[in-house]
């Protein structure tokens, strides 16, 4: 099937969502960070399958033999049974997170509803109904569910849906004193990433986040991180949280956590966690037979191959390359991020452009809005393919730089 094919089928039968971000290609299959589409051309994915997801890359054979090998076992069994892969699973994720107990679910969205349902259980039997307030940051992201959708930052995502779910507020991410403004005794959670991902790739500072857990400590609020993005070793750590020497509450994580099979968690300390009894959240599919197996192999190979210390030093490698070209290409503004979560921001309104150069360049990337590139390759990721990016990259920059000094 060719692109054209494709898209005519969609124009048919499928709910018109996509259109505007799709790829002009059927891809077919991948290896590692390498895809290749029905048509046979080979492209280097900077995305980690689309947006974060496939963080051992394509096809990693640990997971696929865990994946195979369980489907000869059983697939699914709702969570009225026991199965070996959630609870190898969840001890794996206790012993990362330092003890915390989880909650299976299928996305990242669904992981951060239970984490807001949790934070209003437990502060509400703690300290009263009226402690229910949420405060999350200015263009932050968690999700396209309801509750999800009321915490993001972005009105663009809320538009057309209202009334949106009450009892949240946002406050511009980065600033300790505006958090401070908002924190009250109605507040039972602040919700942050620590990385913003889908806004552009903005690191939390220390002193901000150090700032924010004392806050909470200091009001009894619960502090939630949400993890989905920047978890599972992308940033060099298993958590993000882990750079900035600090606690959560909760923490939530879906994306790479599967290796490329849906699948979502939410993670939370006592005596948090125990707030939710038999009947208070549930999902049938949350930690299913066949994604938990791929969640235990993904967590294996992290461990057993060194991928975070992988991911740290192609990291700082590929920003390193990326700051070198800077000095070359005055359309880079800025180079940041941690690990293989990177963000370029353009001093023009080019990004679209050079993206589409680097597709003609058998490269893969991701835009945010017009001045902003985002990189998030799997941990896999080699120097020798962050070099064929960085001249897909290049190249693609001065040609789009060329092409705007003719038209001047």
């Amino acid at each position: 099937m060719n692109f054209k094919q494709a898209q005519e089928i969609e124009k048919k039968h499928l709910i018109n969502l996509y259109t505007p971000i799709r790829q002009p290609m059927v891809i077919e299959r991948g290896q590692g960070c390498l895809v290749w589409d029905t048509e046979g051309k080979e492209y280097l994915d900077l995305l980690s399958g689309g947006r974060a997801v496939d963080i051992l890359g394509h096809c990693h054979p640990k997971v696929i033999a865990a994946i195979h090998a369980q489907a000869e076992k059983i697939l699914h069994t709702s969570n009225d049974f026991f199965t070996e892969p959630q609870l190898q699973l969840a001890q794996k994720l206790a012993e990362l997170s330092g003890g915390m107990r989880v909650f299976f679910c299928n996305s990242g969205a669904e992981a951060n509803e239970a984490a807001i349902k949790l934070a209003r259980k437990y502060t509400g039997m703690q300290y009263g109904a009226e402690k229910y307030e949420i405060i999350s940051a200015l263009n932050s992201f968690h999700g396209r569910t309801y509750v999800a959708l009321a915490a993001t930052g972005q009105p663009k995502y809320q538009k057309g849906f209202g009334p949106m779910p009450t009892g949240f507020s946002h406050v511009p991410y980065n600033d300790l004193e505006a958090m401070k403004q908002v924190v009250n005794e109605r507040t039972c959670a602040i919700i942050l990433e620590p990385i913003q991902g889908e806004s552009g790739i903005y690191p939390a500072t220390e002193a901000y986040l150090k700032g924010v857990e004392e806050l909470c400590r200091k009001h009894n609020v619960l502090l939630i991180f949400d993890e989905v993005q920047t978890g599972m070793g992308r940033t060099g750590k298993f958590f993000a949280w882990e750079h900035y020497g600090i606690q959560p509450d909760i923490i939530t994580l879906a994306k790479g956590l599967a290796g490329g099979v849906p699948m979502g968690a939410m993670l939370a300390r006592e005596p948090a966690a125990s707030a939710f009894v038999p009947g208070d959240h549930a999902t049938t599919f949350g930690g299913s037979a066949l994604p938990a197996a791929a969640a235990v192999a993904v967590l294996n190979a992290i461990q057993e191959d060194g991928l975070m210390q992988n991911a740290q030093t192609m990291g700082e490698y590929f920003i390193a390359r990326l700051n070198e070209l800077q000095k070359s290409q005055p359309v880079i503004k800025e180079v940041r991020g941690k690990g293989l979560m990177i963000g370029i921001e353009l001093s023009k309104p080019v990004a679209p452009a050079i993206k589409q150069a680097c597709l003609e360049r058998g490269v893969l990337l991701l835009t945010v809005g017009d001045t902003i590139l985002r990189l998030l390759p799997a941990i896999v990721i080699s120097k020798a393919q962050i070099d064929r990016g960085m001249e897909a990259i290049a190249d693609a920059m001065a040609s789009v730089s060329g092409s705007i000094q003719l038209c001047v």
